[in-house]
Order: C-alpha cells, then structure tokens, then sequence
C-alpha cells in the first residue's frame, strides 16, 4: 500500500515540479495566436475553453489502454508500478506536451507533417502509414472492447452493439467537434471519474494487499520484463496514439499558456488510472497466477467486471464498469477523426464541406468493421508494436524541435533512445516480429538504434547549415489554405 501511494504522489508531483520544467524549456508565447483563431473553420479549428479541451484530451488519450494494459502488465509484478510512474513523468507527458505544442506552433499539424517537416520527407509518408494502420487499430480495439463488456452486462447481440458504436463513431467523425464531443464528453468524463476514483478509494479504505515495489520478475510464464512490459504498458506510461490526438486539440486551444495543463496534465491524470487499475489486479487475485487465470477465462474486461464489482458493489460495480465502457468508446471516436483529419491533410482536401469528410471517412469504418473479426489478443499485440513506433518517431520529433531550437534536448533525447532499443528489440523478439531469441534480439536493436541515431544526427546536420524555420509564422484569420503551404516538409 506504501509503494502504491507514494506512486500517486510523486505522479501529482511530478505535474508540478518536471512539467512546469518542461514548459519552460518550451518557452511558451502567451501573446502568440493558436491555430483555434487564426485558422478558425467552425469544424476542426474553433477555441474551447481550457477545462473542456483538457476533458476531451484526457478521454481522447484515456481508452482502455491505461486500464487493460497496467492489467496486462500486472503480471509483472509491482516493477510495473515503476514504469507507469517514471514512463509517465520522464516520458508520456513529455511526449504530450511537446507533440501538443509544436503542433500549435505548427498551425495544427499532425504528426505526419511534423515528422516530414523535421525528419525529412520520406519520414512523412511512412509516419503517414503508421498512424493509419494504428487508429485503425485503436479504432477497431475500441469498438470490441466496449462490444464485449456491454455483451456481457445484457442481453443484447455483439454484432448489433458493434453496429451501433460504429454509427456513433460515424456521427462523432463527422459533425464539428463542438456539436458533439464537445457536449456529451462532460458526462462521460463524470462516469470516468467515478470508475477510477471509486476503485482507488476502495482499495485504500478495505487495506486491499496491494504489494510492495519489488523488481522482480513475477510474470507466471517469465516473459522478459524488457522489452515486453514497456510495450504492454503503453497507454498511462508512454503512447504514440496520444501523439494522434493531441493535435486535435492544439487545434482548439485559445492559449499557449494552457498546454501543460492539457496535454502534460491530462498525461499525468491517465498514470493515476493505470496505477489504481496495476494495483487492483495485482492485490485482488492471489498474485500473478490467479490473475494470470482470470486473464486466460474472460481477458482484461474479465479482471475489470471483478475488480468492479468486489470493490463496489453490484450497483455501484456496474456504473464502474459503464465508466470503463465509456473509455474506449470516447476514445474510439476521436481516432477515425484523427485519421480522417490525417488523410485530408496528406491529400490537402478541405474539410468545410460534409461530403468531403464523408467520403474519407467511409472507407476507414469498412475497414475497421473487418478487423473486428479478428481475434481481440492478436490486434492488441499489433497495437502495443505499432504504437510505441509511433511514440518513437514523436519523441524524435521532438528532439529535433529542441536540437534546432537549442534548447535541452535531453528530456526528448533520452526517453527517444530508451524507446527505440525498446521498440527494435520486441519487433525482433516477439512471435509477431522475426521470433529472434532474446540475447539475439539485443543485439539486433542495438544496432538498429545506433543507426537511428546516426541518420537522427545526418538529419541535424543537414537541417543546421538551412535556414531553418522550427516554429511556422503566424497566419491572417481564416486563412486556412496557407496552412498545407506553411506544414509542407522542408527538404
């Protein structure tokens, strides 16, 4: 119990103290004007205020991933506690705020024109790429895990609950993001509340064994805690979908002066409900073999109905789990919007008229709706790899930003090379990637990240003897075409 509330602390502290580093490191311009009034469109680009931007981040970045993978990374044993406090403080938030931010100085550039911008053209289509098949992913994990959890709540039929998701999401895609997520996410942001909060009190107020930090390895089956844990935990710790979504909300930020509130805050927030969630998987279930038991039956949605309903009660368990449900879905419908918005930009197709964001957006909900039948473990482990590449290419993203800006750039630097030998090493260990055994697979994404850096640092080079331009000029209201000229990559 110590470990565990001493983690919530230093998470809260962290907010304060590293964020408030953070932000000065980036030198916010308070006088400076946001994308949300210079490229004002009443669809995507309008201002919010900032308590309901950082609701709808924190529900856009939330889903199930700071719930299923602290469950999944419970195995593990309380090293996992150590990895959501120190990945989401040094690491995830940093990643936030930065990709937040440059995309704001970049007059809401998603990570494909950032990444073509500072990483060199063909980085833009191949970041491109990976987004995609990643929202993709999201999208459709964040439709059958919802499905299921509802399946198992009622009487109603899985493919008619995954139909009715899909016409939500279809309907939250497509209207302006005032109309819809602007209006409901305060209720369903009561409901998240009410899920992580209630399940934290709980385990506080009945003692629940919640065990002490040990780095030992307590997985049942001895999976490597490196690289496996840093790729199962991603979401409430570090997440390359977070870098998907933050533009969303650069593009409605009246001020500067707001994003570590937003961005690096709303981080912090989802390291609280991994951490309540790591906890309860770990203290409820007789160690890592119980879990590991309950895991095998029902999966995570199994471990969340149990630890709702154990620590809540039968009413209040059944609202936890609501909030659970909400998660994914709050998250689901901002990724086919994410990757609608990806597509127009690539493509510089305007999104003022319906029809155009119809005709993007049908094919990616086709799409999606074939993936769910394809079994939910499989698509979570292509999730886990796909997201942290793209967490990979934010970070660098980032440095670049703060080589060029000569600022720090060890607070991108370092979690970017930690991530990339992370990143190599489970694409050549795991059965998804090339099967390599371990000491083999070491050796590989060593030498995969020293030639990362090394095109990183050719990269710096070349970019240092231009004239380089890190953050785009400002713009006259409503000039929304100057935008695809002011984002395209620089050679």
């Amino acid at each position: 119990m110590i470990t565990f509330l001493i983690a919530i602390a230093l998470l809260i502290g962290g907010y304060f103290t590293y964020g408030l580093f953070v932000e000065r490191v980036f030198a916010v311009k308070r006088q400076r004007r946001t994308p949300a009034h210079a490229l004002r469109d009443d669809i995507d680009y309008l201002p919010m205020k900032t308590p309901r931007n950082a609701l709808i981040q924190l529900l856009n970045i939330a889903g199930v991933g700071p719930i299923f993978g602290p469950i999944l990374g419970a195995l593990y044993g309380p090293v996992a506690f150590l990895w959501i406090v120190i990945g989401c403080i040094f690491a995830g938030a940093v990643h936030d705020y930065l990709t937040g931010m440059i995309s704001i100085r970049n007059h809401g550039a998603h990570l494909p024109q950032l990444a073509g911008k500072f990483l060199g053209k063909s980085m833009k289509h191949i970041v491109n790429g990976f987004a995609i098949l990643l929202l993709l992913l999201v999208g459709t994990v964040f439709v059958t895990s919802p499905a299921a959890l509802l399946a198992n709540m009622s009487s109603f039929n899985m493919t008619l609950i995954i139909l009715a998701i899909f016409a939500y999401y279809l309907v939250a895609t497509l209207l302006p993001i005032d109309k819809v997520i602007g209006r409901i996410y305060p209720y369903f942001g009561a409901l998240l509340l009410f899920s992580a909060l209630g399940i934290g009190i709980a385990l506080i107020v009945t003692g629940a064994p919640i065990p002490e930090l040990s780095l030992a390895n307590m997985h049942p089956e001895g999976a490597p805690i490196f690289p496996l844990l840093f790729l199962t935990i991603s979401c409430g710790a570090l997440s390359g979908f977070h870098a998907t979504q933050t533009p969303i909300i650069s593009r409605t930020t009246e001020n500067e002066d707001n994003g570590r509130r937003i961005f690096y805050g709303m981080m912090i927030a989802e390291g609280i409900i991994a951490m309540i969630w790591a906890a309860a998987a770990m203290s409820l279930f007789n160690g890592s073999q119980g879990l590991n038991e309950v895991l095998a039956s029902g999966g995570p949605a199994a471990v969340v109905s149990a630890v709702a309903t154990q620590m809540l009660g039968a009413i209040g368990g059944t609202l936890a789990v609501l909030g659970v449900i909400v998660l994914p879905i709050t998250s689901g419908d901002t990724a086919f919007r994410s990757a609608r918005m990806i597509i127009a930009d690539y493509l510089k197709i305007g999104q003022k008229q319906f029809s155009s964001r119809l005709w993007i957006a049908i094919p990616l909900f086709v799409a999606s709706y074939g993936l769910t039948h394809i079994d939910f473990t499989l698509l979570w482990r292509y999730f886990s790899w796909a997201n942290q590449t793209t967490a990979v290419i934010a970070l660098w993203v980032g440095t670049m930003y703060l080589v060029l800006a000569k600022k720090p750039h060890w607070i991108t630097s370092i979690p970017a090379v930690f991530m990339t030998m992370a990143t190599f090493t489970y694409l050549a260990y795991a059965p998804i990637g090339f099967g390599l055994p371990l000491n083999v697979s070491y050796v590989v994404a060593a030498l995969g990240t020293l030639i990362a850096i090394a095109l990183f640092m050719k990269r710096v080079r070349r970019l240092s003897r231009a004239t380089f331009a890190v953050d785009e000029p400002e713009v006259p209201d409503g000039a929304f075409g100057m935008i695809k000229r002011a984002i395209s990559p620089q050679s």
